[in-house]
């Protein structure tokens, strides 16, 4: 027994090892970037501003905090709903935000860090203000002659294409775009998030959001930051930076600038 033990370990001493490479914090310290895809836009989570070229809301605020307790730069990585995911495992970027709902579909595949925005997110409809007293519930968007347009890839198509099948359903690729076509006639509704309706109504006098206060049931959920499976360390250094802007009150400034939170009293 003892010389079979001896073997055994002979063995693995005579092996070669694999290729050691550095852990994720180290990657990112040594090329002095993290890179961060986002789709840049979902008002007011991550906008990339086309006047400015600056990418505006909280995941941005976000990714700045990020990147200066790193020490290092950002270099956006940009993406799409429908790429996003595969983007995400193919190692594109280091972490991706942009107003990323936690889910188990998600969850199963990546990494996804603690909550933010939690009771703030739920799906609802922006609409014409002149046709708001028309929409009261699902039943009266589910009908064929209701043209909505949804943005490809994202869980605002899924959760349209699940619930939503009698009515005319219009696929553009420009999330950005679509309040204002809805705004033009070019559309009815669009199904989005409580918190990008409530910016949109402010934003553009045309549109209303009637069912703002009345989420679809079954939508409610929370954002988190996305990032590959496997690297434990670098999910606890994101999750450690959201506990201390948690702790010190700045994720909830960021969340009542951003996404309509009451001020806690």
């Amino acid at each position: 027994m003892k010389k079979f033990l001896l073997a055994v370990i002979a063995l693995f001493l005579i092996l070669p090892l694999g290729k050691i490479e550095a852990g994720h914090l180290e990657d990112i310290a040594a090329r002095n970037t993290i890179r961060i895809g986002t789709t840049g836009d979902y008002i007011p989570m991550s906008y990339l501003n086309p006047e400015t070229g600056e990418y505006e809301g909280i995941d941005a605020e976000l990714s700045k905090i990020i990147a200066e307790s790193l020490g290092v730069q950002i270099e956006y990585v940009p993406t799409t709903w429908p790429t996003l995911s595969a983007d995400m495992m193919a190692g594109k970027f280091d972490i991706a935000l942009c107003g990323i709902s936690r889910n188990f579909a998600r969850a199963k595949a990546m990494a996804m860090s603690d909550a933010y925005g939690e009771g703030l997110f739920g799906k609802t409809i922006l609409c014409r203000k002149s046709d708001a007293k028309k929409f009261k519930s699902v039943a009266d968007l589910n009908r064929p002659e209701v043209r909505i347009m949804i943005n490809p890839g994202g869980t605002n198509e899924k959760f349209a294409r699940a619930n939503l099948k009698k009515a005319t359903l219009i696929v553009h690729e420009e999330n950005a775009d679509i309040p204002i076509q809805i705004a033009d006639g070019n559309a009815d509704i669009m199904i989005t998030e409580t918190v990008e309706a409530v910016s949109w109504i402010k934003r553009e006098p045309r549109l209303a959001a009637p069912l703002i206060d009345k989420p679809f049931a079954g939508t409610i959920h929370s954002c988190g930051i996305l990032m590959q499976k496997g690297d434990q360390e670098f999910l606890n250094y994101i999750n450690f930076v959201l506990a201390e802007l948690r702790m010190d009150g700045r994720l909830q400034n960021l969340e009542v600038k951003y996404l309509g939170r009451k001020v806690s009293k």
